[in-house]
């Protein structure tokens, strides 16, 4: 495994030293901060269901004080590169993954992020929807904690009863992971790992691998979206984008790697970490309007309910015995040298 990644690796430096010569190492020396930034992001983009925008993004905005249209657009570049990595090293592992989701949300995801990243984000504020997507993200740890708390459950191995109702919820869950996702640069993965987790009871181990792949499809339509149709591929992106290649071509496979060997409490216990993280330099860095507070306190509340609410859906309660298997039998990763 370390192998591949380091073959991996050093494909993407040649590339990037073809592609950047002389500017790629002057980016590296001239925006070290992107660089130092994106060691956590491409950790967390890798191995997690937030991406690398979800750190990226805030640091950007909230600490280098980058504009927020410039961090969005590094967003989906930069995530082009690491997530491909990850999911690379997330097919060469065998790590388990519900294909289904991939193969039925991605279409929809990426008519989502380009008619949210063409048509929306344009007359949509930026401050605010980082705002309510940090909501997004404070009810599902809420839903998370609440869980843990109520009672310990046995998780599915994959969604264990498919067919046209599951399938228009993985279309439309697709849709607007990728909607939110063309506002502010991730939603697609932590949508589609509500979804995952909170109503199909497919277990965290399984669910964050496949988050990542389908975010790395929805990032890819997303930043050719920008190149070839928006056009906004500004110099200063090219810039913070070629500081941070060599970076996440090796952390986003490690986080990936990292993950494949975590339990389902470690992994749930470190996304509600960075959620809350998320969520206090929000609310202390951020500037909020009355209006998008209350905005947003009735969105935490509703997307709570709705969490809760799929949690009571019984139909994909695993069984007791038969062929829904719990997490624990799910079949590790495969080891290479």
């Amino acid at each position: 495994m370390l192998r591949f990644n380091a073959l991996l690796a050093v494909a993407v430096w040649v590339l990037w030293l073809t592609i950047g010569g002389v500017r790629a190492l002057h980016a590296v020396q001239e925006h070290w901060q992107v660089s130092v930034t994106m060691v956590f992001g491409s950790l967390v983009g890798g191995g997690t269901s937030e991406g690398g925008g979800a750190v990226a993004f805030p640091v950007f905005t909230k600490v280098l004080h980058i504009a927020a249209d410039d961090a969005r657009v590094f967003t989906y570049a930069i995530q082009s590169v690491g997530m491909s990595m990850a999911s690379l090293s997330i097919l060469y592992l065998r790590v388990p993954i519900e294909r289904r989701i991939i193969a039925w949300a991605s279409p929809a995801g990426v008519a989502g992020v380009v008619f949210g990243a063409v048509v929306v984000a344009p007359h949509m504020p930026l401050p605010e929807v980082r705002v309510y997507f940090t909501v997004l993200l404070t009810a599902l740890a809420i839903a998370m904690v609440v869980m843990r708390l109520r009672r310990k459950e046995r998780r599915n191995a994959a969604i264990p009863v498919f067919g046209a109702r599951e399938a228009a919820v993985l279309v439309v869950a697709g849709f607007v992971g990728g909607l939110v996702s063309g506002l502010v640069g991730v939603g697609e993965n932590t949508v589609a790992f509500i979804v995952l987790v909170m109503l199909f009871r497919v277990s965290e181990k399984v669910a964050t691998p496949t988050t990542v792949i389908l975010m790395t499809v929805v990032s890819l339509a997303a930043f050719l979206s920008h190149v070839l149709v928006i056009d906004d591929f500004s110099a200063a992106r090219v810039d913070y984008w070629l500081a941070a290649v060599p970076v996440v071509c090796v952390g986003a496979p490690l986080g990936a790697l990292i993950c494949s060997a975590l339990s389902r409490s470690t992994i749930r216990n470190v996304l509600v970490a960075l959620i809350t993280v998320d969520l206090v330099s929000t609310v202390v860095i951020v500037p909020v309007p009355a209006t998008t507070r209350v905005v947003a306190g009735v969105l935490l509340v509703a997307i709570t309910a709705g969490c809760f609410l799929l949690t009571r859906v019984a139909r994909y309660d695993p069984a007791e015995t038969g062929d829904r298997a719990p997490a624990s039998e799910i079949p590790p990763p495969r080891r290479s040298a």
